[in-house]
């Protein structure tokens, strides 16, 4: 007889496991299903281990620059494997924080593969065997994994994604990063300050192109000011690998097609939702390239089976897979009962973004580009590192706060940021963008001195000509 339970989640990263542990805390029966690692590839292969790798990086250029802050630091180097292997601590660490947070709220684990079955039930394959669990709700969080170019699929040799990136062999002596979102940026960013040679080939006209223009501009500047070779409107259109390295064909936003000799690529030109084999069509699941279909609360067309995360549609960040987790757990709750929740559909104009470069770059809500496309007239305002007697102090006078608003209103439309911290700044703007806020309750905002959140209130009076400091 199958196991029943009130919730089944498929799939324990950062959307799955949340959702559980919400779940649990209303009081519902739940068990999770992971076929890998709990945390799944954010906590294990993504977010955290990478961020353990960038800070290795950071510590290394200020080594390297300790003269400027009247210190000695010689013989400087950097030892590949100890810095992986500490990230991989990291990661190990946050698993066993995982597993332990399973134990505490009474999360049922299962480990092994999942396919939908229909009628409530979930078959698990896995060194136990085959079970089949039955819930009352499952929620589908498959998340994610590296898309491949066509012609040439990563062969964790020469080719690599992101999670053969993060166990290198090898330091690469002359990199090809494909791709200049998030992931390809963070780790072209750290490779370069680790003493690799780094060319960025990206196929729209300037990087980072989701964030604000003048982010991309001033992010492209510092980067080539690093020693990158960035390539914008450009595009790879072969690559052949050998057992020493691998010869790229790049055609240029001119046309132009040149060949190059690398000793190693990274590809990161986006993802696919992890949506095969877990019975999706048979149970007439919709979905869009891979990617199920959901209402705000995580309803997939099917009564009873719920989706959250990388495997439905964008922005493909962990806190928004957690945020729907959270969601879809008050909402099933609420379904079986429980009127003390009200779940309420996310405003994704409301999540932001992070890059964990050097500089960062953060943002939340619409470009100054998308504001006006959108029909809003706008004020937007721009505060300078330099401007910044905080940012003068700790060595990191560039960068720079932008904001922008509906001049009829007042409505915070979007903040735009590129320096030092400021993927810790932009959680401010955040939750000024939930509360509804206007310029008036943020010029009304006292800000402590002297910290780089001062800049936050600068913007914010750049845009209304009141800056005090530039």
């Amino acid at each position: 007889m199958a196991e029943q339970y009130d919730l089944i989640v498929l799939g324990s990263g950062p959307g799955g496991y949340v959702a559980a542990i919400r779940a649990a805390q209303l009081g519902l029966k739940t068990a999770i299903v992971e076929r890998e690692n709990l945390g799944g590839i954010c906590l294990n292969w993504g977010c955290i281990p990478t961020k353990a790798l960038l800070r290795s990086a950071e510590v290394l250029h200020n080594m390297r620059h300790a003269a400027a802050y009247g210190l000695a630091a010689d013989n400087i180097r950097a030892d590949l494997d100890a810095v992986v292997k500490r990230s991989r601590g990291v990661a190990k660490q946050l698993n066993q924080g995982v597993t332990h947070l399973m134990k505490k709220n009474k999360i049922a684990v299962h480990m092994g593969e999942g396919v939908l079955k229909g009628g409530g039930k979930l078959e698990v394959r896995g060194d136990k065997g085959t079970e089949t669990l039955s819930a009352k709700h499952i929620i589908i969080a498959t998340g994610a994994r590296a898309r491949d170019l066509p012609f040439a699929p990563a062969d964790g040799k020469r080719i690599w994604t992101y999670r053969h990136a993060m166990t290198p062999s090898e330091m690469p002596g002359k990199l090809l990063v494909i791709g200049s979102g998030a992931i390809g940026i963070e780790f072209a960013s750290f490779y370069n300050d680790m003493g690799s040679e780094v060319t960025v080939v990206e196929m729209m006209d300037r990087i980072v192109p989701v964030e604000d223009a003048d982010v991309s501009a001033f992010l492209e500047k510092a980067l080539k000011k690093q020693g990158m070779t960035i390539l914008t409107g450009a595009g790879v259109e072969s690559l052949a690998s050998g057992p020493n390295g691998v010869k790229a064909r790049i055609k240029d936003k001119d046309g132009k097609v040149s060949e190059s000799e690398f000793s190693h690529v990274i590809v990161a030109v986006g993802i696919m939702p992890n949506t095969e084999n877990i019975g999706i069509e048979a149970l007439g699941i919709k979905s869009e390239r891979g990617f199920i279909q959901i209402d705000g609360l995580g309803r997939t067309n099917v009564p009873g089976i719920w989706a959250i995360g990388d495997v439905t549609p964008g922005p493909w960040l962990a806190h928004k897979a957690s945020h729907e987790g959270v969601i879809a757990a008050e909402a099933i709750a609420h379904a079986l009962g429980n009127k003390v929740v009200h779940p309420h559909a996310m405003d994704k104009r409301n999540i932001p973004g992070c890059t964990y470069c050097r500089p960062q770059v953060a943002s939340v809500g619409l470009t100054e580009a998308k504001a006006k496309e959108a029909g809003y007239t706008v004020k937007a305002g721009t505060f300078p590192f330099i401007g910044n007697g905080k940012a003068i102090a700790l060595g990191e006078p560039e960068g720079f706060i932008k904001t922008v608003f509906d001049a009829k209103t007042g409505e915070l439309l979007g903040a735009h940021m590129v320096g030092t911290e400021v993927t810790e700044l932009i959680q401010g703007y955040v939750v000024g963008k939930t509360l509804e806020t206007t310029e008036a309750e943020l010029m009304a905002t006292v800000f402590p001195h002297p910290t780089l959140s001062e800049m936050m209130h600068e913007s914010v009076l750049a845009a209304f000509e009141r800056a005090l400091h530039i």
